[in-house]
């Protein structure tokens, strides 16, 4: 029996989806390597349909933050696995058209070329067609980079690549700085390290937004399998490799995070640092230095390491993955813990309190703190106007916390929403960067224009960009680049942590400092994991469950208001239209609410939970904090057990 044989044949009986076995059927006509062809072969014998289905019944899809795919399988072939890499990874990425591998990696650069060269002739340029690559230390990482600069390159583009990992935010910077028509980051960010991912960006050094990710999506959608085996074997002689020029430039930019150096002056801040065996190794030791900090790194993490070998995830959220920069900050006595992820586009940090012990912030409790110093910090140096400008924006997601809204409209700024993913925050920058460029005419220089000149000319003309976070502990300080920042982000925190410090306050101290003059608020995230193709039908009941049956109550908890972000009209402060997304808030009696979305880049559903209550003095704070704990926790139980009925049918 040939291998096709036993694909249809299994269709026939049940075990293998027909869309599965649709995309397998075009893999095996598409001019495969013979190691591919030996690893459908072999699992189709095996009769590994459930492996099968989980590779092949779809293809890889842009989400919020790109493209993210296992390249091992659960259930690898002899003919992958091959000869294994010194750090572990098989020979081959797991072949499958939901994979990230060879193929699918080559059919996303060459849609992305098409589209970015269509886009370029329809605006009358016709340069080649440049294209930055950065990549994190996954497995596969640098053999996908090279990949896609060898392919961009085939295709008479021009590509430039690092000579090494580097973090996220450095591509964006580079992809401005060199006047790119595209970027590519090969990252999976936090993720387990069998994934790894394709991350677009276009040439405002954002990640693609309407129309520019339909219209690669599309292009990429229709080129044949057939066409990839002519691109399969690196060919990188066109290929620039950027040098030491391109971080000191990056560098320079990621400094200016800083507001205020002078505040470091009289601390000394202690701070020990872990990059969590990631590219944040890379820049975020040398700017803290240069800001005056005394850095120690922790060394058992400081080595890139695709295996992430310390930790049971790479996620600078969780408690487990700081557990030994935190043994190593009460070793030492330090002040600050700060860690970033594996492409370094997002922070977590451990402060210590009036106790004497390390504790943890949430991702929505640091962009709190940093909303309110920088605002604060903006109009004591006098960047802003004391009493605010409507001229001056905070942006963040529909899922952050809304004790940020109100620190921005207590300041008198304006509070600009975004959907959920960084780069809609991004967009907001270049609408910002457009409106500028328009009223001061051709040849002006946005970039080469002084930062607090720039930050003069946007109020005057446009919308000043302070600040922009998510919840999932990503910060972005200016609109230098237009990615979250990692790097950037430990040196603002550190200069919170060093202001705080001069007063002789604790950051906790001075996060409930903004609880009593703004109130108490506190969130929660609900994450329910539904692996593969019967994971993904789950996740799909609750999204489409939620519109056609929607809440009504949750204990003696009713339902106010009931936000279908995919089918109403929901404008944002800017007066733009927010685009349709499956998204929901739902707003309850007591005045809490919560987001139910499901992820862009994980195989899972995801409820973001929002609780705030009024303080009156420093007293009330404690009850209040056990009490609003105490109902959150009640509420995230009701939730949980309503979305898994729903994804039951």
């Amino acid at each position: 029996m040939t291998t096709l044989d036993r694909i249809n044949a299994a269709v026939k009986s049940g075990p293998l989806m027909p869309g599965a076995a649709e995309n397998l059927t075009t893999f095996l006509s598409a001019k495969l390597p013979a190691w591919a062809l030996a690893s459908i072969d072999e699992l189709t014998t095996k009769e590994a349909w459930g492996e099968l289905n989980d590779r092949f019944y779809r293809y890889l899809e842009f989400g919020t933050g790109g493209m993210r795919g296992r390249t091992i399988g659960v259930v690898p072939a002899a003919a992958e696995t091959g000869v294994l890499s010194a750090t572990g990874a098989p020979e081959h990425a797991a072949i499958g058209s939901n994979m990230l591998n060879d193929f699918t990696l080559i059919r996303a650069v060459v849609g992305l070329y098409r589209y970015t060269r269509k886009y370029q002739d329809s605006r009358g340029n016709s340069a080649r067609a440049k294209l930055v690559i950065a990549h994190d230390v996954r497995h596969f990482s640098r053999h996908f980079c090279e990949l896609a600069a060898s392919t961009w390159a085939r295709l008479s583009g021009e590509a430039f690549i690092f000579d090494g990992p580097r973090p996220t935010p450095q591509l964006s910077f580079a992809v401005r700085a060199l006047k790119a028509q595209a970027g590519i980051v090969i990252t999976a960010s936090h993720n387990p390290p069998h994934d790894n991912g394709f991350k677009a960006y276009f040439d405002d050094g954002g990640q693609v937004v309407p129309p520019h990710d339909k219209g690669i999506v599309s292009e990429v959608n229709a080129v044949p399998l057939v066409e990839l085996s002519s691109f399969l074997a690196k060919n990188l002689a066109g290929v620039t490799i950027l040098g030491r020029d391109a971080d000191d430039a990056y560098l320079s930019v990621a400094a200016a995070a800083a507001i205020d150096l002078s505040v470091f002056r009289p601390t000394k801040l202690s701070v020990i640092f872990t990059n969590i065996h990631g590219t944040g190794a890379v820049h975020s030791v040398p700017l803290l230095i240069h800001a005056g900090c005394d850095v120690t790194p922790v060394l058992e993490q400081f080595e890139f390491d695709a295996q992430f070998p310390t930790v049971k995830s790479p996620n600078p959220e969780n408690a487990e993955a700081l557990s030994l920069a935190v043994t190593l900050a009460d070793r030492r006595g330090a002040d600050l813990v700060v860690a970033t992820d594996p492409d370094a586009d997002r922070m977590g940090v451990a402060v210590r309190n009036r106790a004497g012990a390390m504790e943890l912030l949430t991702g929505n409790q640091i962009g709190a703190l940093l909303t309110e110093y920088r605002l604060t910090k903006y109009k004591e140096l006098g960047w802003i106007p004391r009493e605010g400008s409507p001229r001056v924006a905070i942006v963040n997601t529909f899922v952050t916390t809304q004790l940020q809204d109100v620190i921005g409209r207590a300041h008198g700024v304006k509070v600009v929403k975004t959907l959920t993913g960084f780069k809609w925050i991004a967009a907001k920058i270049r609408l910002y960067e457009e409106q500028l460029r328009s009223a001061m005419g051709p040849g002006f220089d946005y970039d080469g224009t002084p930062f607090a000149e720039r930050a003069k000319l946007l109020q005057q003309h446009s919308t000043f960009y302070a600040f922009g976070t998510e919840e999932s502990y990503g910060y972005l300080p200016n609109d230098s680049l237009r990615d979250k920042d990692g790097n950037s982000a430990c040196l603002m925190f550190a200069e919170v942590c060093a202001w705080v410090k001069s007063r002789g306050l604790t950051v906790p101290e001075y996060l409930d400092e903004v609880f009593l003059k703004y109130g108490f608020y506190l969130e929660g995230v609900i994450n329910i994991y539904y692996e593969g193709a019967s994971g993904n039908a789950k996740i799909k009941r609750i999204i489409e469950s939620y519109r056609a049956n929607p809440p009504s109550s949750f204990g003696d908890l009713t339902v106010t208001q009931f936000q279908d972000f995919g089918r109403e009209k929901i404008v944002d402060a800017d007066g733009e239209t927010i685009p349709a997304q499956d998204l929901y808030v739902v707003t309850l009696s007591n005045g809490y609410s919560f987001a139910a979305r499901g992820s862009g880049t994980e195989p899972k559903m995801k409820f973001y939970l929002f609780a705030n209550e009024k303080v009156a003095n420093a007293d009330e704070l404690v009850a209040v904090k056990s009490r609003v704990r105490t109902t959150l926790d009640g509420l995230n139980q009701l939730i949980s057990a309503d979305a898994q009925a729903r994804a039951e049918g």
